[in-house]
């Protein structure tokens, strides 16, 4: 397991989308598992598998062409720079990746009102993801393209 997360960034450096395809769909499904598991019903694999779809066409395209472009954009490292580029992040990157992810959902589970979840939860999402992971978008994008 060591070599594999050793190997990692490697990986990332010689083929950066697929890797960074292959990270998303696994850290969503892992994670839809995950609160599957604790909120102690059956596991909904189909459940799984939508998340798994969502995460490979759309999240992991967008966040590696998004973060790649603020990057280029905003290049360096320095406390100043970092700050505004998790802002920028939060502020536009976030939005678009959470409102696709809502709407995404709903038209995998074939809902016939494809944006009700998006108005039910989007702000609470959003004002909960600023609170706990604000830099996690920034962090994984260093661990990809440093």
């Amino acid at each position: 397991m060591a070599g594999w997360w050793r190997a990692l960034p490697r990986a990332a450096q010689r083929y950066p989308w697929p890797t960074n395809v292959l990270l998303y769909a696994g850290l969503f499904s892992a994670g839809d598992a995950l609160q599957q598991r604790l909120r102690g019903g059956p596991a909904d694999w189909r459940q799984t598998r939508r998340v798994a779809t969502l995460a490979v066409t759309f999240h992991a395209n967008f966040n590696y062409v998004w973060l790649r472009l603020l990057e280029r954009a905003l290049p360096g490292r320095a406390p100043r720079v970092v700050l505004t580029k998790v802002l920028c992040d939060q502020l536009f990157g976030g939005p678009i990746a959470l409102s696709a992810f809502y709407v995404g959902m709903s038209i995998l589970q074939e809902k016939d009102d494809v944006l009700l979840d998006l108005k039910q939860k989007f702000w609470n999402t959003y004002k909960h993801s600023n609170q706990v992971f604000p830099y996690s978008r920034q962090v994984c994008t260093g661990l990809l393209y440093s």
